[in-house]
């Protein structure tokens, strides 16, 4: 492939250096620039990219893989549209509520790809996770005056991790890394927090979604779970939402107090779906949508 043109894309977290490129036949790849200490992670990411190509999922099409002596270069196929965020709240509760259960269908079979045979059980790894969370806000300047609803409700439930199933995960799935193409369908993108671990883990950050387009979040839950969440759902999505809550404060804090800001009010938002913690059904979710 010959590159004739290259534009950088500046959204994101990611610390790959992004770019719109265009070849000698004038049709445009996603180039992602890694760092060459990345390149096992970028290989392990690139055999999860090609996996779910190969289920034929709305996404981003893996297309080359390169390494020179400095960088790792791995080049996708473009999708033309608009962010998910963005079109979302130009659209109906209807739509909404459809786009969101075809990304339930999609989380679904990313899912489908199982964890290895060794890996480690998830109780094990996710204790050390929730324990640092919680250290780790407990020793951030930052406090949240509610806090200790969540840390109250890690405390009672932490035990409802045992025995959960593991898979590969997207590893940041929600409206963020989403767009919607020319033909109004939903694209998933940047599977670079790639993951394993329990599925439902998967929905802590679904509080993005819910907060944008509600009808949205609904439909993402209803699609997985073809309209029927377990109850053992719920109590544990709480859980992860919990855990993600409380680190989201020392995290915040490197970016500055616009960023704090908005997780406090999440965390408002969080509490009061969520009746402070004292029903694990959200209200966004129990909401009817008029069809």
């Amino acid at each position: 492939m010959k590159i004739i043109s290259k534009t950088p894309i500046h959204k994101g977290w990611s610390k790959d250096k992004k770019y719109k490129i265009i070849d000698e036949k004038d049709n445009p790849f996603l180039l992602r620039v890694s760092s060459l200490d990345t390149l096992e992670k970028k290989k392990a990411e690139w055999a999860f990219t090609n996996a779910l190509a190969s289920l034929n999922l709305p996404m981003n099409r893996p297309v080359s893989f390169l390494v020179n002596d400095t960088e790792v270069h791995t080049i996708y196929s473009w999708i033309d549209g608009e962010d998910a965020e963005q079109v979302l709240l130009t659209l109906s509760e209807k739509e909404q509520y459809g786009m969101g259960v075809h990304a339930g269908h999609t989380l679904k079979n990313i899912h489908s790809i199982p964890a290895p045979g060794n890996h480690e059980p998830w109780e094990d790894f996710f204790t050390r996770k929730m324990n640092r969370k919680v250290d780790q806000y407990n020793g951030c300047p930052v406090h949240y005056d509610k806090a200790h609803l969540f840390l109250h409700y890690i405390e009672e439930n932490h035990s409802l991790i045992k025995h959960r199933p593991q898979c590969f995960q997207h590893g940041d799935y929600h409206i963020g890394n989403m767009m919607i193409d020319r033909n109004r369908k939903l694209q998933v993108i940047d599977f670079s927090s790639f993951d394993i671990g329990d599925p439902w883990q998967e929905f802590d950050r679904i509080v993005w979604c819910a907060q944008k387009a509600p009808a949205f979040a609904k439909g993402r839950i209803d699609g997985y779970f073809d309209d029927a969440p377990p109850k053992e759902f719920w109590d544990l999505l709480l859980l992860y939402i919990s855990s993600n809550m409380l680190s989201s404060f020392p995290w915040a804090l490197t970016f500055g107090e616009d960023e704090v800001e908005k997780f406090k009010n999440q965390a408002d938002d969080i509490l009061a779906w969520f009746d402070n913690l004292n029903h694990p059904i959200p209200t966004w979710y129990s909401r009817k949508i008029n069809f």
